[in-house]
């Protein structure tokens, strides 16, 4: 059980917790929130994120972007304590579990949901699997931006709501770059191993230096967000709770230039919880 936990990557799941929590808010402060289509598409998200984990552990072993030299955490496969085929099992029965819940929010909203549910998890397994790999050809930080931001906020307020909202589409925008800019930080830590792997990501393509500032710039443009709703809801300051998180963003934005090599795994980490303190305290300002 340890090893699954492990496999699972738990501090990734802000990324799949924060953009329902945002969306979720926001139907709450319109007046449509469902307290069980919340707890549903919480669990859908968080399952297909940890079934793209286990969807990278195995085939980036098998692709040989894992190898023994790798700065990042423990990877499962590659260390052996999980076998490929027993973690592609994993994978398969996470998908399930999360294909069974979306039979319910099918329920709700219909064939759209269809269509997110299954392009999400198609996606996180293409993300390093399958004959052109969206992770080694330099699709990554589209992916996140689409599936993280873009579809997850807005797709949470359409299964409470029944609508898509400019304000909710803002949303995506904003998670969508906080979740990209925790993915910059795992690419650059790994630049050096991905060369060697053929793997082309951004941060190979183009170098640290872009990294950093691509990473700067994804942390630090989510801030107009607030601003936006402070205008939109006639000067309610309760949406500019979220900037009690700007000095932690900016902090970040200076660490990344002085950071190298395993010591990124602690900015990863700290990344993540921007993420989530970013959507808790914009979710608590909407609510309030």
């Amino acid at each position: 059980m340890k090893n699954w936990l492990i496999a699972a990557r738990l501090k990734t799941l802000p990324a799949a917790i924060s953009p329902v929590l945002m969306g979720s808010a926001l139907s709450f402060h319109e007046g449509v929130f469902n307290s069980m289509i919340f707890l549903m598409t919480l669990f859908a998200s968080i399952l297909i994120q940890i079934g793209t984990n286990f969807a990278n552990d195995v085939f980036d072993f098998q692709k040989g972007a894992d190898r023994k030299d790798r700065l990042g955490p423990l990877r499962m496969t590659q260390s052996g304590l999980i076998s490929p085929q027993k973690m592609k099992h994993g994978m398969w029965f996470i998908f399930m579990l999360a294909t069974g819940i979306g039979f319910y929010l099918f329920s709700i909203g219909g064939f759209p949901i269809i269509v997110i549910g299954l392009a999400s998890m198609i996606s996180g397994i293409l993300y390093t699997g399958g004959p052109y790999p969206l992770g080694y050809h330099g699709w990554g930080d589209v992916f996140v931006f689409v599936f993280f931001g873009l579809i997850a906020a807005p797709g949470t307020y359409y299964l409470q709501s029944g609508n898509i909202s400019m304000d909710s589409i803002w949303m995506g925008v904003a998670m969508g770059m906080l979740s990209n800019a925790i993915l910059v930080v795992n690419n650059l830590r790994d630049l050096d191993a991905d060369k060697i792997s053929g793997k082309r990501t951004l941060a190979v393509r183009f170098g640290k230096y872009f990294s950093k500032i691509q990473y700067s710039l994804l942390i630090l443009i989510p801030f107009y967000l607030p601003f936006y709703f402070w205008c939109k809801e006639k000067n309610d300051l309760s949406a500019m709770l979220t900037c009690f998180s700007f000095p932690i963003a900016c902090n970040l934005s200076f660490q990344i230039f002085k950071m190298t090599g395993s010591d990124l795994n602690i900015l990863l980490s700290k990344t993540a919880r921007l993420l989530f303190i970013y959507a808790i305290l914009f979710s608590i300002g909407l609510i309030i």
